[in-house]
């Protein structure tokens, strides 16, 4: 995990810093730059997260995020949060009106730690359900799902059948191959 949790505060700041952007984005305006120098050290560190959106009900609305830290956290909270609302290519672009009805939740990443295995069929044994998020590649494909997706898929075989088929393979393709297996943590948070 993260050296240090974020605080209250930051998390706060972050989940107004992810409305802020979705609210110009579905509005069709650039989200301006943000100025680093009033956030705190934490949230200007390069981090990573994924954003999802639902609606009042819980029905999911949008879900995008990054497996690397490329940028500092609360530009990436900003970007994710935008494109959640307008690019997820399951839903429709989130309308101005539907804004006041969404919930958002941050989930931000621990860096990725590689699953060293030489048994196809031991991977599953390999996992810790409802604390591991996966990323399974296979050349140039890759997919993940956060430890969230652990609530709805609580089996690790099936939850490996299911990130195969995300990733654009059948089912069953973690049980005949070695994939590049990578695990991480979350700490996650929402309004």
């Amino acid at each position: 995990m993260q050296a240090e949790c974020l605080s209250p505060e930051e998390k706060q700041e972050l989940l107004a810093l992810a409305r802020e952007a979705i609210e110009l984005a579905v509005t069709g305006h650039e989200l301006p730059a943000l100025d680093l120098t009033r956030l705190s050290p934490q949230l200007v560190e390069y981090g990573v997260c994924f954003v999802t959106l639902t609606m009042d009900g819980g029905a999911l609305r949008g879900c995008i995020g990054g497996l690397e830290a490329i940028q500092p956290l609360a530009q990436d909270v900003c970007e994710h949060a935008a494109a959640a609302a307008l690019e997820d290519y399951r839903f429709a672009r989130v309308r101005p009106d539907e804004v006041p009805l969404l919930r958002i939740e941050i989930s931000r990443l621990s860096r990725p730690a590689p699953v060293e295995y030489f048994d196809p069929l031991a991977l599953p044994g390999l996992l810790r359900p409802f604390i591991d998020g996966v990323v399974l590649r296979d050349g140039p494909r890759r997919a993940t799902f956060l430890p969230q997706v652990w609530e709805k898929i609580s089996d690790p075989r099936s939850f490996l059948s299911y990130l195969c088929e995300k990733m654009g393979g059948p089912p069953d393709l973690w049980q005949h191959k070695i994939l590049t297996v990578e695990v991480y943590q979350v700490e996650e948070f929402h309004e």
